[in-house]
């Protein structure tokens, strides 16, 4: 059995760090992916109400065919901005796009809406930049799960949400990692639970090794949270593989497929649902059409185990609208 890289994060990735923060008074936070170099990024949006910022960009027909970080963040339209605390950053680092005198940062970003998460919302001055910068001079390989960063103020229609991460190595030595944070309208639990949809591609217990249920409920008959708070998950699907902009895209296609395979109803109208795909271009494709496959396939299993860990290491907090799966189920 193909086993995942030494951390099991998308970090597994080499040359790959993921940075995160939050304001647990607020109960939102942003996550933010970078490398030390710029790297090649796609993206699929197959939810019915995105908010994003730069995903025009990554059109394989664009000029820009590189990105210097991608952002996760909560805060509905509010946390767009933490990819400008992040690009300020960057820029003041020599990062960026053009000539050394006007280089810009190139970040992406996507959104969840977790205005109804918990915590408190008055605030007098929208509060993502600082916490996009401060994500971003927190980067590093090894990273926290659950009620962390872009995940702090996640729920489902059952339990709470949280930030998640996988990763396999394929057997042709290319590395594949998933970063989601999980805000869903559905929920990653069958039934009353405490089954994980995900359970058919848990590797070794990595989300409370649960198993499969002994019965399913009606699956005409969805689980949702409509009447209850916001939505939207949103993720990133890595790999060290030489891919271009189309390719990227693809593999974040096909990785919406683990979004379907552990929450239940995905992608619905009041979903963002989002996924960028990157590339670091370490690795070149010996076989391209089998590889990519295999690239693209691994990239939706890690990203159903990615959602299921992100919610199993989910945190209980003061006032939390839904309790955590480990509070419920401990």
């Amino acid at each position: 059995m193909l086993r995942p890289g030494p951390r099991n994060l998308i970090t597994d990735v080499p040359g790959l760090t993921v940075g995160q923060s939050q304001d647990l008074e607020i109960r939102t936070g942003v996550t933010v992916l970078t490398a030390e170099a710029p790297f090649t990024a796609g993206v699929n949006v197959m939810g019915g109400a995105p908010g994003t910022r730069e995903t025009d960009l990554l059109a394989p027909d664009k000029t820009v065919q590189q990105v210097d970080a991608l952002v996760l963040s909560g805060g509905s339209a509010f946390g767009l901005d933490a990819a400008s605390g992040v690009a300020d950053l960057l820029r003041a680092r020599g990062r960026g796009f053009g000539p050394p005198e006007v280089r810009v940062p190139i970040v992406p970003g996507a959104i969840l809406f977790d205005l109804r998460g918990g915590g408190r919302k008055d605030w007098a001055e929208n509060p993502y930049k600082a916490l996009g910068r401060a994500a971003l001079e927190a980067a590093g390989p090894d990273f926290a799960l659950g009620t962390e960063g872009a995940g702090t103020g996640g729920t489902t229609a059952t339990v709470k949400g949280g930030l998640g991460s996988a990763s396999v190595v394929l057997p042709s030595g290319h590395v594949v990692g998933a970063l989601v944070a999980v805000n869903a309208l559905g929920s990653p639990i069958v039934g009353e639970g405490p089954e994980f949809w995900a359970a058919p591609f848990e590797v070794a217990g990595e989300f409370g090794g649960m198993g499969l249920p002994a019965a399913f409920p009606d699956p005409h008959l969805p689980v949702t949270k409509m009447r209850m708070h916001g939505n939207t998950t949103i993720g990133i699907v890595a790999t060290d593989a030489v891919l271009d902009q189309a390719q990227c895209t693809r593999m974040a296609t096909a990785a919406h497929d683990g979004f379907a395979r552990a929450l239940v109803p995905s992608h619905t109208p009041m979903d963002g649902d989002l996924i960028f795909g990157a590339a670091t271009g370490a690795v070149p494709l010996a076989q391209p059409v089998p590889d990519l496959l295999a690239l693209c396939h691994a990239a939706s299993i890690c990203m159903a185990r990615a959602i299921a860990r992100g919610v199993h290491a989910a945190r209980a907090l003061p006032g939390d609208p839904v309790p955590a799966w480990a509070a419920r189920f401990g």
